[in-house]
Protein backbone atom coordinates (compact mmCIF):
# COMPACT_ATOMS: atom_id res chain seq x y z
CA UNK A 1 0.00 0.00 0.00
CA UNK A 2 1.29 3.51 -1.25
CA UNK A 3 1.42 6.33 1.09
CA UNK A 4 -0.68 8.22 -0.77
CA UNK A 5 -3.97 5.03 -0.49
CA UNK A 6 -2.91 4.93 3.05
CA UNK A 7 -3.81 8.67 3.95
CA UNK A 8 -6.69 8.36 1.67
CA UNK A 9 -10.11 7.96 3.01
CA UNK A 10 -12.19 4.46 1.86
CA UNK A 11 -15.44 3.05 1.88
CA UNK A 12 -17.30 -0.11 1.10
CA UNK A 13 -20.51 -1.44 1.38
CA UNK A 14 -20.05 -3.89 4.87
CA UNK A 15 -22.90 -6.01 4.39
CA UNK A 16 -24.56 -8.63 1.71
CA UNK A 17 -26.23 -6.83 -0.92
CA UNK A 18 -29.49 -8.25 -1.79
CA UNK A 19 -33.04 -8.23 0.28
CA UNK A 20 -31.62 -7.37 3.49
CA UNK A 21 -33.63 -5.07 6.22
CA UNK A 22 -30.42 -2.86 6.98
CA UNK A 23 -27.31 -2.02 4.75
CA UNK A 24 -23.75 -0.22 6.02
CA UNK A 25 -22.19 1.51 4.16
CA UNK A 26 -19.07 1.96 5.96
CA UNK A 27 -15.79 5.03 6.11
CA UNK A 28 -12.18 5.00 7.37
CA UNK A 29 -9.96 7.99 7.27
CA UNK A 30 -9.64 11.64 7.94
CA UNK A 31 -12.37 13.21 5.39
CA UNK A 32 -14.85 10.56 6.92
CA UNK A 33 -16.62 13.30 9.06
CA UNK A 34 -16.64 16.02 7.10
CA UNK A 35 -18.49 13.62 3.65
CA UNK A 36 -20.87 12.91 6.49
CA UNK A 37 -21.78 16.58 7.11
CA UNK A 38 -22.19 17.14 3.90
CA UNK A 39 -24.34 14.35 2.81
CA UNK A 40 -26.69 15.27 6.50
CA UNK A 41 -26.51 18.67 6.06
CA UNK A 42 -25.48 18.09 9.88
CA UNK A 43 -22.32 20.16 11.07
CA UNK A 44 -22.02 17.91 14.72
CA UNK A 45 -22.02 14.13 15.40
CA UNK A 46 -21.33 12.74 19.31
CA UNK A 47 -18.74 10.19 19.19
CA UNK A 48 -19.55 6.77 19.56
CA UNK A 49 -23.33 7.43 19.96
CA UNK A 50 -26.08 6.56 17.35
CA UNK A 51 -27.34 9.42 15.63
CA UNK A 52 -30.61 9.39 13.32
CA UNK A 53 -30.24 11.60 10.49
CA UNK A 54 -31.03 12.60 6.74
CA UNK A 55 -29.36 12.45 4.13
CA UNK A 56 -28.99 13.93 0.64
CA UNK A 57 -27.43 13.75 -2.58
CA UNK A 58 -25.14 16.12 -4.49
CA UNK A 59 -28.60 17.72 -6.28
CA UNK A 60 -30.06 18.14 -2.66
CA UNK A 61 -32.32 15.47 -3.37
CA UNK A 62 -33.61 13.04 -0.57
CA UNK A 63 -31.05 10.14 -0.05
CA UNK A 64 -32.56 8.30 2.83
CA UNK A 65 -32.93 8.16 7.01
CA UNK A 66 -30.35 6.67 8.03
CA UNK A 67 -28.66 6.23 11.43
CA UNK A 68 -24.69 7.30 11.39
CA UNK A 69 -21.93 5.85 14.40
CA UNK A 70 -18.93 8.14 14.17
CA UNK A 71 -16.14 6.15 15.34
CA UNK A 72 -13.50 9.22 16.76
CA UNK A 73 -9.50 8.30 15.94
CA UNK A 74 -7.73 6.40 17.63
CA UNK A 75 -10.87 4.87 19.21
CA UNK A 76 -12.12 3.18 16.46
CA UNK A 77 -11.28 -0.45 14.30
CA UNK A 78 -8.88 0.88 12.26
CA UNK A 79 -7.25 3.74 14.79
CA UNK A 80 -8.83 6.40 12.34
CA UNK A 81 -11.81 8.46 11.69
CA UNK A 82 -14.17 5.03 10.79
CA UNK A 83 -18.25 6.43 9.80
CA UNK A 84 -21.09 3.70 9.34
CA UNK A 85 -24.20 4.43 7.85
CA UNK A 86 -26.91 1.92 9.02
CA UNK A 87 -29.14 2.50 5.91
CA UNK A 88 -32.75 0.99 4.08
CA UNK A 89 -31.41 -2.35 2.96
CA UNK A 90 -31.55 -3.56 -0.67
CA UNK A 91 -29.03 -2.92 -3.78
CA UNK A 92 -30.19 0.31 -4.71
CA UNK A 93 -30.18 2.26 -1.38
CA UNK A 94 -26.88 1.16 -0.42
CA UNK A 95 -25.41 1.76 -4.02
CA UNK A 96 -26.95 5.44 -3.84
CA UNK A 97 -25.04 6.22 -0.89
CA UNK A 98 -21.74 4.66 -2.07
CA UNK A 99 -22.28 6.83 -5.12
CA UNK A 100 -22.23 9.83 -3.06
CA UNK A 101 -19.55 9.11 -0.61
CA UNK A 102 -17.38 8.78 -3.57
CA UNK A 103 -18.53 11.97 -5.19
CA UNK A 104 -17.27 13.47 -2.05
CA UNK A 105 -13.64 12.23 -2.32
CA UNK A 106 -13.56 9.23 -0.64
CA UNK A 107 -12.01 6.08 -2.59
CA UNK A 108 -13.30 2.27 -2.76
CA UNK A 109 -11.50 0.07 -0.56
CA UNK A 110 -9.52 -2.98 -1.33
CA UNK A 111 -10.65 -6.31 -0.47
CA UNK A 112 -9.71 -6.57 3.43
CA UNK A 113 -7.87 -3.13 3.29
CA UNK A 114 -10.01 -1.67 6.59
CA UNK A 115 -8.47 -4.36 8.50
CA UNK A 116 -5.25 -4.23 6.87
CA UNK A 117 -4.96 -0.37 8.20
CA UNK A 118 -6.23 -1.79 11.77
CA UNK A 119 -3.17 -4.12 11.48
CA UNK A 120 -1.07 -1.16 10.07
CA UNK A 121 -2.20 1.44 13.04
CA UNK A 122 -1.24 -1.33 15.52
CA UNK A 123 -4.59 -2.36 16.67
CA UNK A 124 -4.62 -5.81 15.35
CA UNK A 125 -1.53 -8.34 14.66
CA UNK A 126 -1.44 -10.19 12.12
CA UNK A 127 -2.79 -13.52 13.78
CA UNK A 128 -5.58 -10.93 14.91
CA UNK A 129 -6.11 -9.69 11.59
CA UNK A 130 -6.55 -13.43 9.99
CA UNK A 131 -8.75 -14.29 13.03
CA UNK A 132 -11.12 -11.55 11.35
CA UNK A 133 -11.17 -12.78 8.35
CA UNK A 134 -11.48 -16.73 9.00
CA UNK A 135 -14.49 -15.69 11.68
CA UNK A 136 -16.76 -14.96 8.96
CA UNK A 137 -16.54 -18.32 7.30
CA UNK A 138 -16.50 -20.31 10.24
CA UNK A 139 -17.71 -23.81 9.29
CA UNK A 140 -18.32 -24.74 12.69
CA UNK A 141 -18.81 -23.41 16.91
CA UNK A 142 -15.14 -24.73 17.97
CA UNK A 143 -13.70 -22.74 14.71
CA UNK A 144 -15.91 -19.88 15.91
CA UNK A 145 -14.47 -20.29 19.49
CA UNK A 146 -10.83 -20.80 18.61
CA UNK A 147 -11.15 -17.75 16.43
CA UNK A 148 -12.13 -15.55 18.82
CA UNK A 149 -9.55 -16.39 21.32
CA UNK A 150 -7.16 -15.66 18.79
CA UNK A 151 -8.32 -12.23 18.35
CA UNK A 152 -8.89 -11.32 21.60
CA UNK A 153 -4.85 -12.64 21.69
CA UNK A 154 -4.24 -15.53 22.54
CA UNK A 155 -1.69 -17.26 19.97
CA UNK A 156 -0.23 -13.70 20.41
CA UNK A 157 0.35 -14.32 24.03
CA UNK A 158 1.85 -17.43 23.47
CA UNK A 159 4.16 -15.90 20.27
CA UNK A 160 5.66 -13.22 22.76
CA UNK A 161 6.34 -15.79 25.40
CA UNK A 162 8.27 -17.89 22.77
CA UNK A 163 10.18 -14.73 21.70
CA UNK A 164 10.93 -13.72 24.81
CA UNK A 165 12.39 -16.98 26.13
CA UNK A 166 14.41 -17.17 23.26
CA UNK A 167 15.78 -13.84 23.65
CA UNK A 168 16.70 -15.39 27.06
CA UNK A 169 18.31 -18.26 25.61
CA UNK A 170 20.54 -16.06 22.57
CA UNK A 171 21.77 -13.73 25.40
CA UNK A 172 23.12 -16.61 27.43
CA UNK A 173 24.61 -17.67 24.73
CA UNK A 174 26.13 -14.62 23.61
CA UNK A 175 27.65 -13.94 26.89
CA UNK A 176 29.31 -17.45 26.08
CA UNK A 177 31.10 -16.58 23.43
CA UNK A 178 31.71 -13.20 25.08
CA UNK A 179 33.98 -15.08 27.93
CA UNK A 180 34.70 -18.60 25.10
CA UNK A 181 38.28 -18.72 26.75
CA UNK A 182 36.77 -19.10 29.75
CA UNK A 183 35.02 -23.04 31.27
CA UNK A 184 31.74 -23.03 30.39
CA UNK A 185 29.17 -23.65 33.55
CA UNK A 186 27.85 -26.90 32.88
CA UNK A 187 24.85 -26.29 34.79
CA UNK A 188 24.10 -23.27 31.90
CA UNK A 189 24.04 -25.53 29.17
CA UNK A 190 21.52 -27.52 31.02
CA UNK A 191 19.60 -24.53 31.41
CA UNK A 192 20.14 -23.29 27.28
CA UNK A 193 19.28 -27.57 26.57
CA UNK A 194 16.21 -27.34 28.52
CA UNK A 195 14.55 -24.05 27.68
CA UNK A 196 14.71 -24.99 23.69
CA UNK A 197 13.69 -28.63 24.67
CA UNK A 198 10.41 -27.58 26.39
CA UNK A 199 9.57 -24.67 23.61
CA UNK A 200 10.33 -27.65 20.97
CA UNK A 201 7.96 -30.25 22.78
CA UNK A 202 5.03 -27.27 23.37
CA UNK A 203 5.52 -26.28 19.67
CA UNK A 204 5.67 -29.90 18.46
CA UNK A 205 2.64 -30.31 20.23
CA UNK A 206 0.56 -27.32 18.92
CA UNK A 207 1.68 -27.82 15.52
CA UNK A 208 0.32 -31.62 15.82
CA UNK A 209 -2.82 -30.70 17.63
CA UNK A 210 -3.35 -27.82 14.79
CA UNK A 211 -2.76 -30.19 11.84
CA UNK A 212 -5.23 -32.82 13.50
CA UNK A 213 -8.09 -30.06 13.76
CA UNK A 214 -8.00 -28.09 10.59
CA UNK A 215 -11.10 -29.54 9.68
CA UNK A 216 -13.15 -27.16 12.16
CA UNK A 217 -11.53 -24.48 10.09
CA UNK A 218 -12.42 -25.86 6.89
CA UNK A 219 -14.70 -28.44 7.19
CA UNK A 220 -14.26 -32.15 7.19
CA UNK A 221 -14.59 -34.64 4.43
CA UNK A 222 -16.01 -37.62 5.25
CA UNK A 223 -15.78 -40.85 2.64
CA UNK A 224 -18.33 -43.29 2.63
CA UNK A 225 -15.81 -46.79 1.21
CA UNK A 226 -17.56 -50.02 0.11
CA UNK A 227 -17.31 -52.95 -2.40
CA UNK A 228 -19.83 -52.81 -4.75
CA UNK A 229 -23.91 -53.34 -3.69
CA UNK A 230 -23.79 -53.06 0.08
CA UNK A 231 -26.70 -50.41 0.40
CA UNK A 232 -24.16 -47.60 0.91
CA UNK A 233 -26.44 -45.23 -1.67
CA UNK A 234 -29.20 -46.08 0.72
CA UNK A 235 -27.01 -45.30 3.93
CA UNK A 236 -26.31 -41.88 1.79
CA UNK A 237 -29.72 -41.16 1.19
CA UNK A 238 -30.47 -41.51 4.49
CA UNK A 239 -27.42 -39.14 5.51
CA UNK A 240 -28.56 -36.65 3.56
CA UNK A 241 -32.38 -37.19 4.25
CA UNK A 242 -33.54 -37.27 0.87
CA UNK A 243 -32.55 -39.43 -2.78
CA UNK A 244 -29.46 -38.10 -3.28
CA UNK A 245 -28.39 -41.24 -4.88
CA UNK A 246 -29.64 -44.00 -7.30
CA UNK A 247 -30.60 -46.84 -5.71
CA UNK A 248 -30.01 -50.11 -7.30
CA UNK A 249 -29.40 -54.26 -7.14
CA UNK A 250 -26.71 -54.30 -10.05
CA UNK A 251 -23.21 -53.80 -8.81
CA UNK A 252 -21.07 -50.72 -9.37
CA UNK A 253 -24.19 -48.43 -10.14
CA UNK A 254 -21.81 -45.54 -8.91
CA UNK A 255 -19.54 -44.81 -11.19
CA UNK A 256 -17.93 -41.08 -9.63
CA UNK A 257 -17.87 -39.54 -6.39
CA UNK A 258 -20.46 -37.36 -5.01
CA UNK A 259 -20.19 -34.72 -2.67
CA UNK A 260 -22.78 -33.17 -0.53
CA UNK A 261 -22.39 -30.88 2.20
CA UNK A 262 -24.02 -31.86 5.55
CA UNK A 263 -24.95 -30.65 9.01
CA UNK A 264 -24.04 -33.01 11.57
CA UNK A 265 -24.33 -31.42 14.96
CA UNK A 266 -22.52 -27.87 15.19
CA UNK A 267 -19.79 -28.93 12.60
CA UNK A 268 -20.37 -28.64 8.67
CA UNK A 269 -19.31 -31.89 6.68
CA UNK A 270 -18.15 -32.33 3.55
CA UNK A 271 -19.66 -35.91 2.48
CA UNK A 272 -18.27 -38.06 -0.26
CA UNK A 273 -19.86 -40.91 -2.01
CA UNK A 274 -17.51 -43.05 -3.61
CA UNK A 275 -17.58 -45.17 -6.37
CA UNK A 276 -17.29 -49.00 -4.69
CA UNK A 277 -13.69 -50.99 -5.11
CA UNK A 278 -13.36 -53.76 -6.72
CA UNK A 279 -11.43 -55.67 -9.63
CA UNK A 280 -13.53 -54.58 -12.58
CA UNK A 281 -12.06 -54.12 -16.32
CA UNK A 282 -14.65 -51.72 -17.01
CA UNK A 283 -13.09 -48.37 -17.56
CA UNK A 284 -15.33 -45.69 -16.65
CA UNK A 285 -15.91 -47.83 -13.01
CA UNK A 286 -11.86 -48.35 -12.55
CA UNK A 287 -11.63 -43.94 -12.95
CA UNK A 288 -14.41 -44.38 -10.46
CA UNK A 289 -12.61 -46.93 -8.21
CA UNK A 290 -8.99 -44.65 -8.58
CA UNK A 291 -10.87 -41.80 -7.29
CA UNK A 292 -12.20 -43.62 -4.74
CA UNK A 293 -9.04 -44.67 -3.14
CA UNK A 294 -7.84 -40.73 -3.66
CA UNK A 295 -10.92 -39.37 -1.76
CA UNK A 296 -10.19 -42.14 0.99
CA UNK A 297 -6.12 -40.84 1.55
CA UNK A 298 -7.72 -37.23 1.76
CA UNK A 299 -10.50 -37.42 4.01
CA UNK A 300 -10.75 -36.61 7.69
CA UNK A 301 -13.46 -39.41 8.19
CA UNK A 302 -14.00 -42.73 6.71
CA UNK A 303 -16.70 -44.63 6.88
CA UNK A 304 -16.49 -48.44 5.93
CA UNK A 305 -19.43 -50.13 5.28
CA UNK A 306 -20.02 -54.36 4.88
CA UNK A 307 -22.63 -56.37 4.34
CA UNK A 308 -24.19 -57.98 7.41
CA UNK A 309 -25.92 -60.83 5.90
CA UNK A 310 -22.97 -62.12 3.60
CA UNK A 311 -19.90 -63.72 4.70
CA UNK A 312 -16.96 -61.90 4.20
CA UNK A 313 -15.05 -62.17 1.33
CA UNK A 314 -11.89 -61.09 -0.81
CA UNK A 315 -13.39 -57.57 -2.07
CA UNK A 316 -14.20 -57.13 1.84
CA UNK A 317 -10.76 -58.04 2.22
CA UNK A 318 -9.59 -55.62 0.09
CA UNK A 319 -11.48 -52.87 1.81
CA UNK A 320 -10.13 -53.87 5.53
CA UNK A 321 -6.30 -53.56 3.69
CA UNK A 322 -7.02 -50.25 2.76
CA UNK A 323 -8.58 -49.03 6.26
CA UNK A 324 -5.02 -50.52 7.90
CA UNK A 325 -2.70 -47.76 5.22
CA UNK A 326 -4.96 -45.17 7.18
CA UNK A 327 -2.88 -43.83 9.68
CA UNK A 328 -4.16 -42.06 12.53
CA UNK A 329 -7.30 -41.25 10.27
CA UNK A 330 -10.77 -41.82 12.48
CA UNK A 331 -12.31 -44.69 10.59
CA UNK A 332 -15.78 -46.13 11.96
CA UNK A 333 -17.16 -49.33 10.09
CA UNK A 334 -20.59 -49.91 9.75
CA UNK A 335 -22.71 -53.49 9.69
CA UNK A 336 -25.65 -52.70 7.18
CA UNK A 337 -28.83 -54.63 6.27
CA UNK A 338 -29.13 -55.83 10.12
CA UNK A 339 -32.91 -56.79 8.92
CA UNK A 340 -31.74 -59.42 7.40
CA UNK A 341 -30.38 -62.88 8.47
CA UNK A 342 -26.85 -62.18 9.75
CA UNK A 343 -23.92 -63.89 8.86
CA UNK A 344 -20.71 -61.58 9.05
CA UNK A 345 -19.42 -61.06 12.48
CA UNK A 346 -17.54 -57.71 13.34
CA UNK A 347 -13.73 -58.33 14.31
CA UNK A 348 -12.21 -55.13 12.79
CA UNK A 349 -10.15 -53.22 15.41
CA UNK A 350 -12.55 -49.50 14.81
CA UNK A 351 -16.15 -48.77 16.49
CA UNK A 352 -18.60 -50.02 14.62
CA UNK A 353 -22.33 -49.71 13.86
CA UNK A 354 -24.75 -52.63 12.88
CA UNK A 355 -27.93 -51.02 11.20
CA UNK A 356 -30.35 -51.03 8.43
CA UNK A 357 -29.84 -48.13 5.63
CA UNK A 358 -32.97 -49.21 3.96
CA UNK A 359 -35.40 -48.51 7.49
CA UNK A 360 -33.44 -45.16 7.88
CA UNK A 361 -31.41 -46.63 11.60
CA UNK A 362 -28.91 -44.35 11.66
CA UNK A 363 -29.58 -42.64 14.67
CA UNK A 364 -26.25 -44.39 17.14
CA UNK A 365 -24.01 -43.32 13.99
CA UNK A 366 -24.77 -39.66 13.81
CA UNK A 367 -24.53 -39.43 17.67
CA UNK A 368 -21.19 -41.32 17.40
CA UNK A 369 -19.98 -39.03 13.95
CA UNK A 370 -21.17 -35.79 16.40
CA UNK A 371 -18.89 -37.43 19.07
CA UNK A 372 -15.74 -37.51 16.38
CA UNK A 373 -16.26 -34.19 15.19
CA UNK A 374 -17.32 -32.27 18.06
CA UNK A 375 -13.83 -33.54 20.88
CA UNK A 376 -14.09 -32.09 24.00
CA UNK A 377 -12.57 -29.27 23.90
CA UNK A 378 -8.90 -28.90 24.30
CA UNK A 379 -7.08 -25.72 26.08
CA UNK A 380 -4.32 -26.30 23.63
CA UNK A 381 -3.87 -23.36 21.15
CA UNK A 382 -4.78 -24.15 17.45
CA UNK A 383 -3.42 -23.09 14.93
CA UNK A 384 -5.76 -21.25 12.18
CA UNK A 385 -3.85 -20.90 8.33
CA UNK A 386 -1.47 -21.95 6.73
CA UNK A 387 1.39 -19.16 7.43
CA UNK A 388 1.09 -19.46 10.76
CA UNK A 389 1.45 -23.59 10.08
CA UNK A 390 4.79 -22.92 8.26
CA UNK A 391 5.88 -20.25 10.64
CA UNK A 392 5.60 -23.06 13.69
CA UNK A 393 7.14 -25.71 11.65
CA UNK A 394 10.46 -23.48 10.60
CA UNK A 395 10.61 -22.57 14.02
CA UNK A 396 11.03 -26.45 14.68
CA UNK A 397 13.68 -26.72 11.78
CA UNK A 398 15.76 -24.17 13.51
CA UNK A 399 15.54 -24.99 16.86
CA UNK A 400 16.61 -28.67 16.17
CA UNK A 401 19.54 -27.48 14.36
CA UNK A 402 20.43 -25.07 16.83
CA UNK A 403 19.90 -28.14 19.61
CA UNK A 404 22.67 -30.11 16.97
CA UNK A 405 24.49 -26.79 17.39
CA UNK A 406 24.76 -26.44 21.09
CA UNK A 407 25.84 -30.56 21.58
CA UNK A 408 29.10 -30.05 19.46
CA UNK A 409 29.52 -26.62 21.57
CA UNK A 410 29.34 -24.42 18.35
CA UNK A 411 28.13 -21.49 20.41
CA UNK A 412 28.65 -19.16 17.30
CA UNK A 413 25.93 -21.76 15.16
CA UNK A 414 23.74 -22.24 18.03
CA UNK A 415 23.22 -18.47 18.39
CA UNK A 416 22.26 -18.12 14.53
CA UNK A 417 19.68 -20.99 14.79
CA UNK A 418 18.10 -18.88 17.82
CA UNK A 419 17.93 -15.72 16.06
CA UNK A 420 16.57 -17.44 12.72
CA UNK A 421 13.78 -19.00 15.06
CA UNK A 422 13.10 -15.96 16.97
CA UNK A 423 12.50 -14.54 13.55
CA UNK A 424 10.09 -17.35 11.91
CA UNK A 425 7.78 -17.61 15.19
CA UNK A 426 7.61 -13.62 15.13
CA UNK A 427 6.54 -13.74 11.81
CA UNK A 428 2.62 -15.46 13.01
CA UNK A 429 1.85 -11.57 14.62
CA UNK A 430 4.23 -9.93 12.56
CA UNK A 431 5.53 -10.50 9.24
CA UNK A 432 8.67 -9.42 8.20
CA UNK A 433 8.60 -10.18 3.90
CA UNK A 434 7.34 -6.56 3.18
CA UNK A 435 4.30 -4.84 1.37
CA UNK A 436 3.60 -7.71 -1.12
CA UNK A 437 3.26 -10.28 1.48
CA UNK A 438 0.42 -8.18 3.46
CA UNK A 439 -1.22 -7.50 0.31
CA UNK A 440 -1.38 -11.01 -0.79
CA UNK A 441 -3.07 -12.13 2.82
CA UNK A 442 -5.34 -9.25 2.84
CA UNK A 443 -6.42 -9.68 -0.49
CA UNK A 444 -8.18 -12.62 0.51
CA UNK A 445 -10.21 -10.62 2.92
CA UNK A 446 -13.94 -9.54 1.83
CA UNK A 447 -14.59 -6.20 0.76
CA UNK A 448 -15.74 -4.08 3.34
CA UNK A 449 -13.66 -5.66 5.92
Amino acid sequence: MSLEQNNSTITAISTPLGGGAVGIVRMSGSKSLEIIKTLSKKSDFTPRYATLTTLYDRDSELLDEVIVIYFKAPYSYTREDVIEIQCHGGNMMVRRILEEVLHLGARLAENGEFTKRAFLNGRLDLSQAQAVAKLIEAKSIQAQKTLLKQLKGELSVFVEGARESLYEVLAYSEVMIDYSEEDIPEDTLSLLFAKIDVLYERLEKILLHSKARVGIFEGFSLCIVVKPNVGKSSLLNALLLYDRAIISNIAGTTRDTIEEILNIGSTQVRLIDTAGIRESEDEIESIGIARSKEAMEKSDIVLAVFDSSREFDEEDKKIIELLGEQGEKKIITIFNKSDLPQKSHNTLPYPSFSLSAQNKEIDELMKALQEVLEESESSEIILSSANQIQSVEQTLKYLSEAKKMLDNGCLELFSYNVRDAIESIGKITKPYDGADLLDKMFSEFCLGK
